[in-house]
């Protein structure tokens, strides 16, 4: 199989052609949510980013096994070797189990991503699920000697395993060497050799809840071990793609290629995907931070800052959210204003409305526009990196003549209105993952005055009123509405 997809690689800092390790099997892994709170704006640009990737992969003809990772264990406050579990201190404070916790808002997480038309991936596992394998991952590396135990923690050197490989840094470009000359030696105050040094799984302290059995001590792994662990699991020692936002590149990708390299020689994958972040006046948007929006938040349009100000002038639906993210290049940062929003709605909504024009237009017997270049232009730009910006600016190129052909001004043979059609089912609705929103909301509609109608009806007939019942039964049929009438009253058919 062949393709001319191009990647940026962040670890190699160039774009490189595509080439899976195995075709036309691809692997992919994904860093996905620590669930202890509802999902916000800065979730949804990683799941659409890499959702377009795994839409356009099948697209060409690749067998992907997608995984994304639950992390619901093992991820401290503030991303150190220290603190309290996040998904544990959410239970402590709401006096629930931390798997109610994780339950709860993995169902949540799940359902505002139905809502913006992010596929499932092939497997979703849990951090919480697979204990043994990480355990087993940690005395690999023990075994390989880069590791140490420090009163029932045990700690990857990263003194040691910059001695032996000097990759630690290759992927961040951070200069390892100077935080290894600053750091110091343990000196009974902290467990640590090194403050560089990371956890691979942590003793639990009397309080903690979450904790299991080890040959080390009671307690749960770090968080870098679980996604080096399910991944080779899933997808094997060497994969193709391990995409997430790139926040996740220091530390956590970067100790996830110290800990494959340590047992394996080498890094987890082919390809580092990393997409950029959503900012609010120029700072990222984040729980820790304080600042950020829930996606439920912007269906409802109701959110307030901490000062009690409206962040929101009105609620945004799921697509225009998803237009909204693919609008950027998913390594430049997307900056949230109600005005970005806004425009961004208009132009979900001439797209979509250019689309059922398009089903109207009336075929001529010659074309007065060249539409071929479309469909290229629209491949060139989603094989350039997944330029998703500029394959929507295509769309609209079609849209305008779309537009000229509806007034009069142009005229198309009925092959380029069909071609036309594939462009938008292709790269509108199957890559970029867009639907019709107003498709649903006729439905919602047209069920919504049917059941009136029959209200009305079921009336006309408990007062004996045949004349109006049979009036609206036939009016209906007449349209191509068939209505039965049963022992639990009547339901309807189109024809």
């Amino acid at each position: 199989m062949d393709s001319k997809l191009i990647i940026y690689n962040t670890l190699s800092r160039q774009k490189e052609l595509f080439r899976p390790l195995n075709a036309p099997y691809v692997g992919m892994y994904v860093c996905g949510p620590t669930v202890y709170g509802d999902a916000h704006l800065g979730h949804a640009r990683p799941a659409i980013t890499f959702d377009v990737v795994f839409r356009y992969l099948k697209h060409l003809g690749y067998k992907v096994r997608y995984v994304r990772n639950i992390t619901d264990v093992g991820h401290l406050e503030h991303d150190a070797d220290d603190g309290e579990d996040k998904i544990a201190k959410k239970a402590r404070l709401e006096n629930l189990e931390p798997m109610e916790v994780a339950q709860f808002y993995t169902d949540r997480y799940h359902a505002a991503m139905d809502r913006l038309n992010v596929l499932h991936p092939s497997i979703e596992p849990h951090a919480s699920g697979h204990i043994i394998e990480q355990i087993e991952l940690v005395q690999k590396i023990l075994d390989a000697g880069l590791a140490y135990e420090s009163n029932g923690s045990i700690y990857f050197d990263i003194r040691k395993y910059q001695e032996q490989t000097k990759k630690y840094g290759c992927l961040s470009g951070r200069a390892i060497e100077d935080q290894l000359s600053t750091t110091r030696e343990l000196d009974g105050q902290d467990d640590k050799r090194a403050s560089s040094d990371f956890a691979l799984w942590k003793k639990a302290a009397p309080e903690h809840i979450m904790r299991w059995n080890s040959p080390w001590s009671v307690g749960f792994p770090g968080w870098h071990t679980e996604c080096t662990a399910m991944g080779t699991k899933y997808l094997g020692e060497n994969f193709d793609i391990h995409g997430g936002g790139m926040d996740l590149i220091f530390p956590h990708h970067e100790s996830e290629i110290a800990q494959q390299t340590a047992v394996t020689g080498h890094g987890p994958c082919k390809y580092w995907m990393h997409n950029n972040m959503i900012t609010i006046n120029g700072k990222k948007m984040g729980k820790s931070l304080g600042n950020f929006i829930t996606l439920d938040e912007f269906f409802s349009g109701s959110h307030k800052d901490k000062d009690g100000n409206e962040m929101l002038e009105k609620a945004y639906s799921p697509m225009t959210i998803r237009f909204f993210i693919l609008q950027a290049h998913y390594r430049s940062t997307v900056d949230f204003s109600n005005e970005a929003l806004q425009a961004a709605e208009k132009g979900y909504s001439r797209l979509m409305q250019a689309y059922k024009t398009l089903g109207s237009l009336q075929a001529s017997k010659t074309s007065s526009v060249d539409i071929s270049k479309y469909t290229s232009n629209c491949y060139d730009a989603i094989n350039d990196d997944f330029n998703t910006p500029i394959v929507i600016a295509h769309l609209f190129e079609a849209v305008k003549t779309i537009n000229s052909v509806h007034d009069k001004k142009d005229t198309l043979t009925q092959a380029d209105i069909d071609e036309l059609k594939r462009l938008f089912d292709v790269f509108a609705f199957d890559i970029l993952g867009l639907t019709d929103e107003s498709a649903s909301d006729n439905a919602a509609v047209v069920n919504g005055l049917m059941d009136m109608i029959l209200d009305i009806r079921a009336k006309a007939k408990a007062n004996k009123d045949w004349t109006t019942s049979d009036a609206i039964r036939d009016k209906l049929k007449e349209i191509g509405i068939t209505v039965k009438d049963g022992k639990d009253g009547a339901t309807w058919s189109i024809e």
